[in-house]
């Protein structure tokens, strides 16, 4: 037996919803209506391809400056 299992126990917000889906069943269907208008969209895989090939690779901290590159010093031909 787990000590943290609480099987009777129901969070204000889980009553909530509880509730609401109860006085309103066809929630959860207009909420899945929502979500395919801006979520539930067939891709478009040039569009995406297009995308992709623009990005620029980003390095690993952010902010750090490329010192190294800017700063390098002029190799001398030994005259």
């Amino acid at each position: 037996m787990s000590f943290f299992r609480r099987p009777d126990y129901h969070s204000e917000v889980s009553h909530f919803i509880d509730e609401l889906k109860a006085h309103n069943p066809s929630l959860e269907a207009h909420q899945r209506a929502g979500r395919a208008l801006l979520w539930d969209q067939p891709l478009e895989r040039e569009v995406w391809a297009e995308y992709r090939a623009g990005q620029v690779p980003q390095n690993a901290y952010v902010y750090q400056t490329q010192t190294q590159a800017l700063y390098k010093k002029p190799q001398t031909n030994g005259s």
